[in-house]
């Protein structure tokens, strides 16, 4: 049993919920996800099984929900270490923004966006096989190329959002760059 916070449209907590019941109804949630970039300004996507329930097979972030009781930086310190075997110390992880999304009728939730820039290779991830099954990093210039033609074998939240997110990752890797 995977227990979440139940949030009021405000995103205060107001209780705690089995994960399978909080989408069942379409309660709010906090979820977390990564822009992991690494020293060559390319963003991390991973392959999400052919077994998740939700979108199997699309190259996305990594991310997932926040545990109750948990923060949402421990929440995706977590997340990157079960999903890639990335061990990054919560200092590294600069939070974006906070979204307040309603992806569909039943998945409400709050999503906590974060940034970081690390130095792995794909050879240095340890995929969790019950969630990932391949990894690659790819330009900013291809995620635009992504959106441009739609492609279904990726998977964003809102993809009227991602024009935004692309900007703030473009000065992310000029930042980078610099230093």
């Amino acid at each position: 049993m995977e227990l979440l916070d139940i949030l009021d449209e405000d995103g205060n907590v107001i209780g705690i919920e089995d994960r399978k019941i909080v989408h069942e109804k379409g309660l709010w949630h906090i979820h977390v996800g990564v822009w992991i970039m690494n020293e060559e300004g390319k963003l991390l996507f991973q392959k999400r099984t052919s077994t998740k329930k939700r979108n199997p097979n699309k190259w996305t972030r990594t991310g997932g929900h926040v545990d109750s009781g948990e923060s949402p930086l421990i929440g995706i310190q977590r997340e990157v270490e079960e999903e890639i075997g990335g061990r990054i110390p919560t200092e590294k992880f600069e939070l974006l923004n906070i979204e307040k999304l309603e992806a569909d009728e039943y998945n409400h939730h709050f999503t906590y966006n974060y940034f970081i820039c690390v130095k792995y290779k794909i050879e240095e991830y340890t995929m969790q096989k019950e969630e990932v099954s391949d990894l690659k990093y790819i330009s900013i210039e291809e995620m635009e190329e992504i959106k441009r033609n739609n492609d279904e074998n990726y998977t964003f939240v809102k993809w009227d959002t991602i024009d935004e997110k692309i900007n703030m990752l473009k000065q992310k890797r000029e930042e980078i760059w610099q230093k």
